[in-house]
C-alpha cells in the first residue's frame, strides 16, 4: 500500500453533511423578502411554510432543508443558490467535501452547490449524493427551469415525475424542472452532477 496515497474522501451523508451557514442564509432570505416588499406572513403563505419556520430562518436559528429553501426560492422568484451562496471573486476553487451541503427532509439526499450563476446568467451546478430509499420528489421550480443530470456513480431513476428514466454511470438526462420531478437512488453510493438552468 502506498503510504503517501491520499485516503478517499468520505461522501456526505444526510446525518453528517456540513450544515449550511445559517447567518448567511438568514441575511439572504431577509434581503430578498424585503427587496420584494413582502411581509413574513405573505412570503410564508406563498412558500407554503409556517410563518414561525420563516421567522426562525430569518433569525438564523432554523434548520433549513432543501425543500424549504426551494419553496422560498420559488416564492421569491430567485434561484436556490442566491439564498445560500455568497458573493465571491472571479476565480474560485472548491475542493471535494467543501461547499454548502443541504440535506433533504424526505429522502437520503444531499445537494451541494458547486457553482452559483454569476450576474446575468441563470444556471447553477450541484453534486447530489442519494441513497436507496424513498425517492426525493420536487415540486415545480420557477417557469422555464430545466435540469440536466449526469450519473457519476451508482444508478438512479430521475426525471419528470410522470416519465422518469433509469440511468447508470456516464448517462445523462435533461428534463423540465418546472413540473413535478423526482430522483431515486437504485444503488448505494449514487452520485449525480446536476446542472439547473433558470429562464
Amino acid at each position: 500500500m502506498d503510504r503517501n496515497a491520499e485516503p478517499p474522501s468520505p461522501r456526505p451523508a444526510p446525518g453528517d453533511a456540513a450544515r449550511p451557514p445559517l447567518a448567511r442564509i438568514a441575511a439572504a432570505i431577509r434581503a430578498e423578502r424585503t427587496g420584494a416588499g413582502l411581509s413574513l406572513t405573505e412570503l410564508a403563505k406563498r412558500a407554503g411554510i409556517a410563518k414561525s419556520t420563516l421567522s426562525q430562518l430569518e433569525a438564523g436559528t432554523g434548520n433549513p432543508s432543501v425543500e424549504t429553501l426551494w419553496a422560498l426560492g420559488v416564492a421569491l422568484d430567485v434561484p436556490f443558490s442566491r439564498l445560500v451562496d455568497p458573493p465571491r471573486p472571479r476565480s474560485r476553487v472548491l475542493r471535494k467535501g467543501e461547499g454548502i451541503a443541504v440535506p433533504s427532509e424526505q429522502a437520503q439526499y444531499v445537494a451541494t452547490l458547486l457553482s452559483a450563476c454569476p450576474p446575468g446568467a441563470r444556471r447553477d451546478l450541484y453534486t447530489v449524493y442519494v441513497e436507496p430509499g424513498a425517492p426525493r420528489t420536487s415540486e415545480p421550480h420557477s417557469p422555464g427551469t430545466y435540469e440536466h443530470a449526469v450519473v457519476a456513480s451508482g444508478r438512479a431513476r430521475i426525471g419528470a415525475a410522470d416519465d422518469p428514466v433509469e440511468l447508470g454511470p456516464g448517462d445523462c438526462v435533461s428534463y423540465p424542472g418546472d413540473v413535478p420531478h423526482l430522483c431515486e437512488a437504485l444503488a448505494p453510493g449514487t452520485c449525480l452532477v446536476l446542472l439547473m438552468e433558470h429562464r
